[in-house]
């Protein structure tokens, strides 16, 4: 009767089939490719999808100085930070942001769209942003991942 009953596994830490996998940012719009990167992170590519465990895969993320959006989202989309300080607000729209440091805009985006605990910092801490197309994980093999569904 074995082969009738099938065990649900969960996966953790220990037996993650945890890959390492490059990106390039100029193929899609900032939204949708932090859309999948993010996916790509959490793990929900995998059939073995867990979602209390960090089971994603190590995304590398090349060319985020040639990002691009639609529309006029380079001079409306606004970013707030504030200093916690009575008048230290601080507004930055995306194309001053972008000049700045373009990696800075790729990791908001995908932060954003992780969750909010010590769970999504792990998974967010596997995202590395390089503004060339040169990257120093050489040593790790990484897959050239084409991005589908945009």
């Amino acid at each position: 009767m074995d082969h009738l009953s099938f065990k649900t596994v969960s996966v953790n830490k220990a037996n993650a089939d945890k890959a390492w996998v490059v990106v390039d940012a100029s193929v899609a719009p900032l939204g949708r490719l932090a859309s999948q990167i993010a996916n790509m992170l959490r793990g929900k590519h995998k059939p073995s999808f867990t979602p209390n465990s960090d089971c994603g895969d190590n995304v590398i993320v090349l060319n985020a100085d040639k990002l691009y959006v639609t529309g006029k989202k380079l001079t409306d989309k606004i970013y707030i930070t504030h200093s916690g300080y009575p008048g230290g607000q601080k507004r930055i729209n995306l194309r001053d942001k972008k000049a700045k440091d373009s990696t800075r805009v790729i990791e908001h985006a995908v932060k954003g769209m992780l969750q909010g605990n010590k769970l999504g910092a792990e998974q967010f801490r596997n995202l590395y942003v390089y503004k060339g197309d040169q990257h120093p994980h050489e040593a790790q093999q990484p897959k050239a991942v084409e991005l589908k569904n945009l």
